[in-house]
């Protein structure tokens, strides 16, 4: 006995067994492989119903016995973990895309359990066949199961993304994954981009994926949490349940819930609503019901007339689970180690494993069709010489001799003389010597393909695209989930705060406020509205712009990078009060400044920003792009280097653009001649500048509105629009104005209606406001009027459109303080 006792030391031995078995637990039972998205236990239940037959198009056979199968041969756990992992393939709560077509009752999104296997069927779905498609064609190697006698898919050929597609969740040793369902066609265009364009960008990626999609819809709020986790592979979402509130016709309101966030229990979602209501913690809620049917789910509760059904919403989302977080953790097993996966090398590896697949596929398609190529020549050489052939096999004692004499005298290898043995009579007539000569040339056209196949990359990839899209065209269903704009810190108060008109100013030296558009007109008789802020004699309102306190304001700078800014987030203040310094409440950089404000009520998909820069790049994009920004800011486009961004203008997408530059040019163009472009992307030329040229200005053009032009030696004139003509974007333009030693460069170009002021700035500091109506309006090859009279080193260095100026009338009720008066707070 003592010869068999070993001294070890523990710690080393409980270091290494839990090692093997937390590497165990992480290969062998928790994890996904990115290349097919299946664990284990999901890829073992598939490949023995495949195995048994239990195929799409077979009769639904009873649950036990695959279970049976699965156990005996593969997986050697507990039935009930094999069991409940098939249950969930086959809910269509659980699952985007069912891989298990369930007969009998599978469970609710109510939590009730699933009936015993001996009493429910199933057989794979049309979709899951997709994951076992070429699997007899040498796709896939294979390993020994848990015992040796028998083999199984290391992994399945997995036709379609399953990884995205149907997500998946599992805990590991120390580590965990929680990746979510996506919609079908959404990843495989992914999956196209990229076989086309490699080097595409995550956010190029994010325009095919734009989020989750989940099996039980419900909204996703916000895109910051997505972006994050498409990029690093780890962040966090909120979702929502998708509810409608109507207004009866005794002015009650009723709240109905029809979808919810994945994975909630609807019973206890409903149990937790009632206990809320009970405690007092949730209060005008008179009657809750659950009136969910097969046709869909509909939680209807009815609330008391004096309560506000927005704000209970509100309380509902922060108290139950009608608003739950989505941890995305997007770990799956690359060449068997646990890897943390962003968005673009999930799609990278899926193709290189589908690239893998069609090489393999065609390999053995390229095998079969030369062996029996192989064997129709020698079929062939018989029936060229059958008398012979006839003569020789009657004259042989055994099969033996007659097999090495057909070897011997017409050349041929042992499986050729072997099937020449093996042919029957009826390959003799005439109509089958045709059938043979036809299938052999068909076989050598065949096998010149499938080499040229293995040889060329891209034709590779061209039958994965079109395979993929076969797929999307069966599978296909259109998005479930809804992705909000806007983040979640929203939600708290911002129901809360009553929608009202308001005017936000920003000042040429960068304070902002806003006012209640009723007390900014209320200041102003027989105008527009007050200039309605006290500043320095050198400052003045350069933005103004009426809004919503629940508006989006956007905010643009030279750098080319947006922020963003709701009404009711601008501080107000009072009529003679400067504002607040706007880098105290954006996170502007010290060398950056807003050249641009746009304000945008809704974030439609056909209303478009339109850019231009300083080196004469432009580009249109979307607005809806920007509905989601940090308060950090975003980049608005790419600028090239010693580029910067100097206008920035919101159009419905067909809009007359005019650019105009220092020396004097100016082009016309529609905006149609610039496609829609991704928020990342740089844009493209829209005029061609000389060497020592740069734009000065981009507007959009009316046909009532003039061209004004101010040139740096305070030189100015208006031009009417008639007299620039439609050209194509990217060419030299028109003269706008003639440049001299006189009049110095353009600096400013603007469009103008004639009922605005402007205020010139020199680079000293002197401001001058005039009327543009003023203005001599003059052909476009000229040089212009003398606008401003300058001392013998000053300059023009700013131009700057203005609401017009008007006198205030005072009487006794006025306050006394004239709106243009400065006045410092």
């Amino acid at each position: 006995m003592e010869g068999n006792i070993k001294e070890i030391n523990l710690s080393q031995e409980m270091r290494t067994s839990f090692l093997d078995y937390a590497m165990s637990v992480i290969v062998s039972r928790a994890l996904p492989d990115v290349r097919d998205g299946l664990k284990p236990v999901h890829r073992r239940i598939l490949y023995a119903m495949n195995d048994l037959g239990m195929t799409s198009d077979k009769a639904y056979k009873k649950s036990a016995r695959i279970v049976g199968e699965v156990i005996g041969k593969y997986h050697p756990h507990g039935d009930s973990a094999v069991y409940e992992t098939m249950v969930r393939m086959a809910q269509d709560f659980s699952y985007r895309y069912m891989l298990v077509d369930g007969h009998g009752n599978f469970g609710s999104v109510d939590g009730d359990s699933a009936a015993a296997m001996r009493y429910t069927e199933a057989r794979m779905s049309k979709i899951s066949m997709e994951l076992v498609r070429d699997i007899t064609k040498d796709t896939i190697d294979y390993k020994d199961n848990y015992d040796g006698s028998e083999r199984e898919p290391e992994v399945l050929p997995s036709r379609f993304p399953n990884l995205l597609v149907n997500g998946t969740s599992g805990i590991a040793v120390g580590m965990a994954t929680n990746i979510p369902p996506h919609q079908l066609g959404e990843v495989i265009n992914a999956i196209l981009a990229l076989s086309k364009e490699p080097e595409i960008s995550i956010q190029e990626l994010m325009e095919y994926i734009p989020g989750p999609d989940f099996p039980t819809a419900g909204m996703i709020i916000g895109r910051s949490g997505i972006r994050r986790a498409y990029e690093t592979g780890r962040g966090s979402i909120i979702i929502r349940a998708k509810v409608d509130i109507e207004t009866k016709a005794n002015g009650r309101e009723t709240i109905i819930v029809h979808e919810l966030p994945f994975q909630v229990n609807k019973a206890r979602l409903i149990e937790r609503i009632a206990e809320l209501v009970r405690d007092k913690k949730i209060d005008g809620i008179t009657e809750l019901n659950d009136e969910s049917d097969r046709n869909g789910m509909r939680i209807v509760m009815e609330v008391r007339r004096d309560a506000n059904a927005e704000v209970i919403l509100n309380n509902l989302y922060k108290m139950t689970a009608m608003q739950t977080s989505f941890g995305i953790n997007m770990l799956a097993l690359v060449n068997g180690e646990p890897k943390v996966l962003n968005l673009k090398q999930c799609l990278t590896y899926y193709l290189e494993h589908q690239q893998v697949i069609i090489r393999r596929r065609t390999e053995f398609e390229l095998r079969k069709a030369e062996a029996r190529a192989h064997i129709l020549e020698g079929l062939r050489i018989a029936l060229d010489h059958i008398d012979a052939i006839i003569s020789l096999i009657r004259g042989s004692k055994t099969t033996e001799i007659a097999r090495n004499g057909l070897m011997e005298q017409f050349d041929l290898t042992e499986k050729q003389a072997q099937a020449i043995l093996d042919m029957r009579l009826q390959r003799l007539t005439g109509l089958e010597r045709e059938k043979i000569e036809e299938e052999y040339q068909n076989l050598v056209q065949l096998i010149s393909e499938l080499k040229e196949i293995l040889a060329d990359e891209e034709k590779v990839l061209e039958i994965i695209r079109e395979e993929l899209l076969e797929i999307k065209e069966r599978f296909d269903d259109g998005r479930r989930t809804e992705i909000v704009s806007g983040g979640i810190e929203q939600i708290e108060d911002e129901d809360l705060i009553p929608r009202e008109n308001i005017v936000v100013t920003l000042t040429h030296n960068g304070y902002i406020k806003r006012l209640p558009i009723t007390t900014y007109r209320s200041q102003r008789r027989g105008g527009r509205g007050v200039q309605g802020m006290g500043t320095n004699e050198n400052d003045f309102v350069q933005h103004l712009i009426t809004s919503s306190t629940h508006d989006t304001i956007l905010f643009f700078t030279n750098k080319g990078k947006v922020y963003r800014a709701k009404g009711y987030e601008i501080p107000e203040f009072s009529r003679t009060a400067k504002g607040l310094p706007i880098i105290n409440l954006l996170g502007i950089e010290k060398d950056e400044w807003i050249n641009t404000v746009i304000c945008v009520e809704e974030f439609l998909e056909d209303w478009y920003l339109f850019f231009a820069t300083k080196q004469g790049v432009i580009k249109r994009t979307p607005v809806s792009a920007f509905a989601n920004i940090r308060t950090s800011g975003l980049i608005a486009l790419g600028l090239r280097e010693n580029d910067e961004l100097i206008s920035v203008k919101l159009t419905d997408g067909n809009k007359d653009i005019i650019v105009g530059t220092k020396n004097g040019l100016l082009i016309r163009f529609n905006e149609t001649d610039v496609r829609s472009m991704g928020r990342t992307a740089t844009g493209v030329k829209g005029i061609t500048l000389a060497e020592d040229d740069e734009a000065v200005g981009m507007e959009i053009l009316e046909e009532h509105e003039d061209v004004l032009v101010v040139t740096k030696n305070g030189f100015g004139k208006r031009t009417t629009a008639a007299e620039y003509r439609m050209q194509s974007r990217g060419g030299k333009g028109l003269i706008t104005c003639k440049i001299t030693d006189r009049t110095g460069t353009v600096v400013a170009v603007e469009t103008v209606q004639g009922d605005e002021d402007i205020m010139i700035i020199t680079d000293s500091g002197i401001v001058i406001r005039m009327d543009v109506e003023d203005i001599s309006r003059i052909g476009r090859n000229t040089q212009g009027v003398k606008l401003m009279t300058l001392g013998d080193d000053s300059a023009v260095s700013t131009v700057a459109k203005v609401e017009k100026e008007e006198e205030v009338i005072e009487d006794e009720e006025d306050d006394g303080e004239s709106s243009d008066t400065p006045n410092e707070e």
